[in-house]
């Protein structure tokens, strides 16, 4: 009797007509529980058919052991590259004590090479799973891409809004002190020159931090500090709280000598201190909008980068994708990543799947940074050659060894340490480039020097092509 045809395509239960068949070319084998049958990575291994108990199948993805299925008794585990020779993909492990039927890799092959209608079943439910398993993985590096993307942009999102939360508070204060001392400069009825100054200092506060670029550390230091010695020698109090943000607008000693004169000594120090306030009110303010903007800012990139209420294929410009992914993951660039943009400014847009692309870039982007160790140049170059179109991402990191240049778009394969890596992001973006787009992707590397090119059509072929 064949598998049930109703029965899960992936783990068909053999009749036991057919374990008959089997167990004069194999063999029975106890294991213990815990016990490995074969490991990932082994380069040969036997095909096991479960008699009795349970067998556990997982795989290791970076420093995390992934259970994938339990067989039981007529089911059978072994992978489809036993056929192509290629070393295993996933663990098996006995789940307490367990019998199997043990055929050797020569004999396995033999028997799927059989025209009969249960090898066949073998041969289809091997294959289908390891389709399922590299989609599963495919999912996996999805999600765990995302978790890195997401960790940080909420530290991208919570520097500005810390910032932003702080600026709030400090301005309620800084208002509130900033009415009681126009209160007290109103009471003391100054003559209307003087109260004309005040209006002109005012405008002068609120206006004046317009397009002026932040001062060297050091030079904004000397100068705080000679202002300060100023308002000492002129007995303004507490001058070295007023000093930063009245250097900050470029008034130095002889603004204040000129604004001297205009008022008389009793009235100096009020309205020095008055004018500080407006500047901290003005600069509070600047500080506010600019958080909010750099929120603003990431949440559009985010949207973008994800292509959030569209249509996965459609026509989409790859520099915004580009752009999108750097936005995304500047909180690795700032540290020390100088990024070299050479774009050809007349390319069209092509068709594709924007949000896989991007998952792409920030592949390739993200392991350049690594490479460099958030220390070097990245440099991104899009080109048109006929009707394709060229991105190359490259860095001047120590480079791939040339004995591994081969292996590296193989599942699970990578030069990072243990745990630092899952070894699929490389293999996902050759499957989104070369399946996904009919598109090609390679690499060029030496010391000092590392080049991943992509090819993609302007348009996918139509389908059945």
């Amino acid at each position: 009797m064949l598998p049930d045809p109703n029965q899960d395509a992936l783990f068909p239960k053999l009749s036991d007509a057919y374990l008959q068949q089997l167990a004069d070319q194999g063999r029975e084998v106890d294991f213990k529980d815990e016990e490995i049958l074969f490991s990932q990575g082994d380069l040969t291994y036997p095909f096991y058919i479960v008699l009795a108990g349970e067998v556990r199948i997982t795989q290791r993805v970076g420093n995390e052991e992934q259970l994938l299925t339990i067989h039981k008794a007529g089911e059978f585990t072994g992978d489809i590259g036993m056929v192509a020779g290629t070393p295993a993909s996933v663990t098996a492990r006995a789940v307490g004590p367990c019998k199997v039927m043990e055929l050797s890799p020569g004999t396995f092959r033999q028997v799927i090479s059989e025209c009969s209608r249960s090898a066949a079943v073998i041969r289809t439910a091997m294959a289908g799973r390891s389709q399922e398993v590299g989609e599963q993985l495919q999912q996996q590096e999805k999600l765990a891409a995302l978790g890195k993307l997401s960790a940080g942009l909420a530290h991208e999102l919570n520097n500005p809004a810390a910032a932003g939360l702080r600026a709030a508070k400090q301005l309620r204060e800084t208002i509130q002190g900033l009415e009681l001392q126009t209160l007290g400069l109103c009471e003391d009825s100054l003559p209307e020159a003087q109260r004309q100054v005040l209006k002109e200092l005012q405008e002068f506060a609120m206006s004046c931090r317009m397009g002026l670029s932040p001062l060297d550390p050091l030079e904004q230091s000397d100068r705080e500090d000679a202002l300060a010695d100023w308002l000492a020698d002129n007995n303004i109090p507490d001058g070295w709280k007023l000093a930063p943000n009245l250097v900050s607008v470029r008034i130095d000693e002889d603004y204040l000598n000129t604004l001297s004169r205009k008022l008389d000594p009793d009235s100096l120090s009020s309205v020095l201190s008055w004018m500080e306030n407006n500047l901290a009110v003005a600069s509070l303010v600047h500080e506010v909008e600019q958080s909010v903007a750099r929120i603003a800012d990431l949440v559009k990139a985010l949207k973008s980068y994800a292509y959030m209420d569209q249509a996965p294929l459609q026509e989409l410009d790859l520099h915004q994708g580009l752009e999108d992914t750097l936005t995304i993951l500047h909180h690795k660039l700032k540290h020390g990543v100088a990024v070299k943009r050479n774009y050809d400014q007349n390319l069209p847009r092509i068709c594709a799947y924007g949000s896989e692309l991007n998952q792409v870039w920030t592949n390739l982007i993200d392991n350049a940074i690594d490479a460099m160790n958030c220390q070097g140049e990245l440099t991104i170059r899009t080109s048109r050659q006929g009707d394709r179109v060229w991105v190359e991402i490259i860095d001047n990191g120590p480079g791939i060894p040339e004995a591994v240049q081969s292996r590296i778009f193989e599942p699970f394969f990578t030069t990072k340490g243990v745990g630092a890596g899952t070894g699929l992001g490389l293999d996902i973006a050759r499957r989104i480039v070369v399946k996904r787009h009919q598109g090609v992707i390679r690499v060029n590397s030496k010391p000092g020097e590392t080049c991943f090119q992509i090819c993609l059509p302007f348009k996918p072929p139509k389908r059945g092509e």
